[in-house]
């Protein structure tokens, strides 16, 4: 161990070449949080190449290649030294054990530090504070509740029926589904004129206008789904996307009471603006915040454009709705703070908590009492 400049560094000299030295920098990176045994059984597992037990120096070296763990690549004798610091019991491997110690090891949290919140970081904000602690209360950490076993299927389930209402409709007829004609849409899309079939107010999620609006939609579902069901549970991140969806129908009934409705564009905003309302509550604790912000701008803007050309420009035989994106997205924001975890709930928090809920059932029962009571504002039922 050295200390030049202020900044520690690593010596390893190689046993092959005793003049041959590296230095690694040990500079301590912030980790948001002490990972729990749940993360420390999954990086061992996915290491563990051949699912022995244990890790060898290649399997070790193929970790920290495959994963990017450093800035400059490590040499091949340089994980072996490490390797072979970390084997305690010399017989040529790493226990499971062996490998929780090295993780922690303060000489290589720098490499392996981020291997813990790699993913995860990228996807949902760290903890506020930013640091090591050194007690940690394991039961308010973030990070900690990043699971895939059991295996996250909400978003899956929910994108796999679309694609099969969409595939059916093109079966039966081509390019039906250009004009929400197909037998899926007729029996499943929000139509003003049956808004009796109370079931439409839902089932218009599973509708899609052309293969460009399935394909956005999927993608939105799977790439901010699918992580923050990871970390939140599913059947939080399916509260928020089904909350999405009513509001959609609801709030173009009000706004648009003559145009059909389809697609799943009020659930996925309400993803969207969910997250994005996390990115910026927590913008300096996120990783690449900047770079998410903007892809999910991009992503709400083809959306956007597409709904609203075919709603004016594409000639299209019957009116389809686009107000249940901003309902959508309302809904998201809202919904978003009640069900979506929380690190550390503040007083403030707890007051935005309850203005969430109070303003998202005030918004409802207007729809609702809209739809139900208001009957002549809507096109006569057949």
């Amino acid at each position: 161990m050295d200390a030049n400049d202020g900044k520690l560094k690593l010596r390893i000299s190689s046993t092959m070449d005793g003049d041959d030295e590296v230095n690694i920098p040990l500079n301590q990176i912030h980790t948001p949080t002490s990972p729990t045994v749940q993360y420390f059984r999954s990086i061992f597992d996915r290491a563990d190449i051949d699912h022995d037990g244990f890790i060898t120096i290649q399997e070790l070296q193929t970790m920290i290649r495959r994963n990017s763990l450093t800035e400059d690549p490590i040499p091949s004798h340089v994980v072996r030294k490490i390797h072979q610091i970390a084997d305690a019991d010399h017989d040529g491997r790493l226990n499971y054990i062996e490998f929780v110690n090295m993780v922690n090891d303060p000489k290589f949290r720098s490499i392996f530090g981020r291997y813990v919140t790699k993913y995860v970081n990228f996807v949902v904000p760290r903890k506020k504070l930013g640091v090591w602690d050194d007690e940690p209360d394991l039961q308010t950490l973030y990070e900690d509740e990043y699971s895939c076993c059991p295996p996250r299927l909400g978003m899956i389930i929910i994108s796999v029926i679309e694609i099969i209402f969409f595939c059916i409709d093109e079966a039966k007829e081509a390019n039906s589904t250009k004009y929400a004609a197909g037998p899926m849409a007729m029996l499943f899309i929000y139509d003003p004129a049956k808004r009796y079939e109370f079931w439409r107010f839902l089932t218009y999620m599973f509708v899609h206008i052309g293969h460009l609006h399935l394909v956005v939609n999927l993608i939105v579902q799977i790439f901010i789904g699918i992580p923050l069901e990871m970390v939140h549970g599913w059947w939080r991140v399916l509260v928020i996307y089904f909350a999405g969806v009513v509001a959609g129908s609801l709030g173009t009934s009000i706004t648009d009471p003559t145009s059909k409705l389809a697609g799943a564009s009020g659930g996925v905003y309400s993803l969207i603006t969910a997250h994005i309302a996390t990115i910026i509550m927590n913008w300096s604790e996120m990783s690449f915040p900047a770079v998410q912000l903007i892809i999910f701008l991009l992503i709400t803007g083809v959306d956007v454009g597409t709904s609203i050309y075919n709603r004016y420009w594409a000639n299209m035989e019957e009116h389809i709705g686009y107000v249940a994106h901003f309902a959508g997205a309302v809904a998201g924001l809202l919904v978003g703070i009640v069900a979506l975890k929380n690190l550390k709930l503040t007083k403030k928090e707890n007051v935005m908590w309850w203005i969430a809920v109070a303003v998202y059932v005030i918004l409802m029962l207007v729809g609702i009492c809209w739809n139900t009571f208001y009957t002549g504002y809507f096109p006569k039922q057949t």
